[in-house]
């Protein structure tokens, strides 16, 4: 069964909507700690988050690396798996496994503003989020690649 390429503007709209759903929550996160934030933090020790913060950051920096190959493993997987699932629908469990990988950051930085840091480290793993987001959004050319393989296995 030969298939066609089916690519066009929408083969990627719920891939998007992910996307987007996790931007408003990290805009959430923002808006959540300016509102409320005084009511939220626990004010704990420096000392005490220290470590922790110590923790999340080489956590983040492992995992920026980690998501990467991560990626790359599931779209050879995409590529190569047999099946007739589509490649629109293989590619959306790639997207979305990735971008939830790297969306842990954001929560490292509200963890740590409730505990009691400040915005600087909040606005830091904030950014390394929408970092994430950008880096692993989805990708036409990605799509593309797996409906060539699929197309090359099935003819």
């Amino acid at each position: 069964m030969k298939q066609t390429s089916s690519l066009n503007s929408g083969s990627l709209q719920a891939h998007w909507l992910v996307v987007v759903l996790l931007a408003v929550l990290l805009l959430a996160y923002i808006v959540t700690c300016h509102v409320w934030g005084t009511q939220l933090q626990l004010n704990y020790e420096e000392s005490q988050r220290l470590l922790l913060r110590s923790l999340f950051y080489g956590v983040g920096v492992f995992l920026f690396p980690l998501t990467n190959l991560v990626r790359f493993v599931l779209l050879r997987l995409d590529q190569t798996m047999p099946g007739d699932k589509p490649a629109a629908k293989r590619y959306f469990s790639t997207v979305v496994s990735s971008l939830l990988l790297i969306e842990i950051l954001p929560v490292f930085g509200m963890t740590m503003f409730i505990l009691g840091d400040g915005f600087n480290t909040f606005y830091i793993f904030m950014v390394f989020g929408a970092l994430g987001l950008f880096l692993h959004r989805p990708k036409i050319e990605e799509l593309a690649a797996i409906e060539r393989a699929l197309s090359a296995k099935n003819a």
